[in-house]
């Protein structure tokens, strides 16, 4: 029998709680594209099966909110153990864990819903950073896990929808002069970010140009056709290229930003004989003015919209880099958000005044290891939470699997 805590009232407790429900619906959605027996696939091989993500879920919130802030008694330590935490291995050091080493599906799935309960019950007593870094954590992890079910076999899938429709057009594209001048970074104080995203400061960049679209798939082609590696997201049939979607292979779409790790990026960078953009340079293209202003997102201060960008789980795949111009920047650099997040050269690291959250000590720290690179901006399946002007993203430089291209910067 489910012991009553507390019941969230407040407005506040209210709004967290519907954005949680929102969270929760949004990775429910995902496991329900899997068909039976895919959940102890294990489609990336350095990460875990797929049952370890359904665990894990509920696992984090109640370790962060029940647990470790609220002190409640554990009515499953196993599962709060087991589950608790993801991995971030090197590419090629794989787990050697075998299905039956897993709990049933439908042991974990009776944790979740007690889990759930509980903490419907007790979300007032909770400080309101704790329950956002909840359903931040979530949202996350909606993304990492439409990874990997990207690298799924397709008949371990249910498709939803079809997918976008791609031009062959060629572009005519250039780099687009950005002045000199100062770029925020980071938080301010107050407000909610991860601890990596603190403290709020400026940065004087000089003045460089930047290109006005991502590096596309027929971009990057030409590069493969003078010797390089073709990307983890292509595969080449009968002499022909095709883009490996979430559900369907097609013709490579030429016209639709290229996924690439930063090894990938750097080569590219190097042959063109330019580089990537730094993370202060990634800030001024997007969120400064001529006027000397920064906006909160590329197109202004406005709340993030569909006609601005492809974000917020809208699609599952890339659009075309020359859609939605409505979410351009103030200098008229396109899909600086959405649509493929963007690697720069700056290494992940502290800002200024860096504390790790006491209650999640590991989450930035663990990565400060010069083995890291910050992304910025955002992919097809990145909540618009995730948009604010302080997010950062990181990964290991190797990593294949992530969607993310890049553009280039002469300086």
């Amino acid at each position: 029998m489910l012991v009553c805590y507390c019941v969230a009232t407040s407005a506040v407790s209210r709004h967290l709680l519907q954005q949680i429900e929102s969270a929760r619906s949004r990775t429910d959605q995902l496991f329900s594209l899997l068909e039976p027996g895919a959940l102890f696939s294990r489609p990336i091989p350095e990460r875990h099966r797929l049952i370890f993500y359904l665990g894990h879920l509920e696992a984090f919130d109640w370790n962060q909110i029940c647990r470790n802030t609220l002190d409640i008694p554990s009515f499953h330590p196993e599962f709060d153990h087991l589950f608790e935490f993801g991995i971030d291995p090197p590419v090629g050091q794989v787990p050697q864990d075998q299905p039956a080493d897993w709990p049933p599906e439908s042991e974990i799935r009776k944790y979740n819903k007690r889990v759930r309960e509980i903490i419907d019950e007790v979300l007032e007593r909770a400080p309101e950073q704790v329950a956002h870094v909840a359903i931040e954590h979530r949202l996350m992890h909606a993304e990492t896990l439409a990874y990997l079910f990207h690298n799924l076999p397709y008949d371990q899938k249910s498709p939803p929808r079809p997918g976008a429709i791609h031009g062959n057009r060629k572009l005519s594209a250039g780099l687009i002069q950005i002045p000199a001048g100062a770029a925020t970074l980071g938080q301010k104080a107050g407000e909610f970010g991860w601890d990596n995203e603190f403290y709020e400061h400026q940065v004087d960049v000089p003045r460089f140009a930047i290109g006005q679209y991502k590096i596309t798939n027929r971009d990057y082609l030409e590069f493969v056709r003078a010797g390089a590696q073709p990307p983890h997201f292509w595969s080449q049939r009968g002499g022909e290229w095709f883009y490996k979607g979430m559900f369907a292979e097609i013709p490579l779409p030429l016209n639709a930003p290229v996924f690439v790790t930063h090894q990938e990026a750097s080569a590219y960078a190097g042959w063109a004989g330019q580089g990537l953009p730094t993370e202060a340079q990634f800030h001024r293209a997007a969120y400064a003015t001529p006027s000397g202003e920064e906006h909160a997102y590329p197109w202004g201060n406005d709340a993030p919209a569909i006609t601005h960008g492809n974000f917020d789980f809208q699609a599952w795949d890339p659009i075309d880099v020359t859609e939605n111009p409505r979410g351009d920047s103030a200098f008229g650099v396109s899909q600086l958000v959405g649509n493929g997040w963007e690697w720069t050269s700056t290494v992940f690291g502290p800002f200024p005044g860096f504390e790790p959250f006491p209650f999640y000590p590991g989450y930035s720290k663990n990565f400060f290891d010069e083995q890291h690179f910050v992304m910025k901006g955002g992919s097809q399946r990145t909540a618009s939470c995730f948009l604010r002007r302080s997010f950062r993203n990181w990964f290991r430089p190797d990593y294949p699997y992530v969607y993310a291209g890049f553009r280039l910067v002469q300086n």
